[in-house]
Parts: structure tokens; sequence; C-alpha cells
């Protein structure tokens, strides 16, 4: 396959998955900020979402709506295609070097 045709069989893949991210999403259980709540009286805790990633090597975390959940995972495996696909890429380029000489 020509590397014109790769490429843009690659971008039309990529197309269809964005919005793409890197990262990791974790629900988690914490108390709210109301002073009255029944369940936090209780001892129960709220499910809340949090969206994991690196800035600057540095690991952040941002709480995300609900119902940007599902959104956010199908960017997220998203991310995880297109990283899994640049690894199969750089190993065939090494292996097209090889038969080359």
């Amino acid at each position: 396959m020509a590397r014109e045709t790769q490429l843009e069989a690659f971008l039309k893949e990529v197309e269809g998955l964005w919005p793409m991210a890197k990262g990791s999403l974790a629900e988690i259980a914490k108390p709210c900020i109301r002073p009255s709540c029944p369940a936090c009286r209780r001892g129960e805790k709220h499910p809340a979402f949090i969206f994991t990633y690196r800035k600057a090597g540095k690991q952040r975390c941002l709480y995300v709506p609900r119902e940007l959940v599902g959104p956010l995972r199908r960017a997220l495996d998203g991310g995880r295609w297109v990283e899994s696909r640049m690894s199969e890429i750089g190993a065939a380029l090494v292996f097209a070097h090889r038969q080359r000489r």
C-alpha cells in the first residue's frame, strides 16, 4: 500500500474516533458540601467521577459531570486505539527497513 494511501486510511479511522483523550476515568465516593445532607450524616457518600491526566509531567485530576462520562469514555477508548495503532506503525517501520536491507 502506498504511503499516501496508508496515511489517508489512518486519518479516516482517526476522524471517526474524534474526540480522543488520554488519561483515566474513575468512579469514586465522596461526601457532598451540603452541611445538612442526610446521606452524608449517615456516613454514606455520593458517587462522582474523576478524570486523571498528565500535564507537564504532573498528574492532574478533574471532576467530570455525569452527562460527560459516556462521551469521555468513548474519547478514552479512541485515544487508546490511536496509541496502539502508533505502536503498530512504529514496529512496521522497523520491519520494513529490515526487509529493504
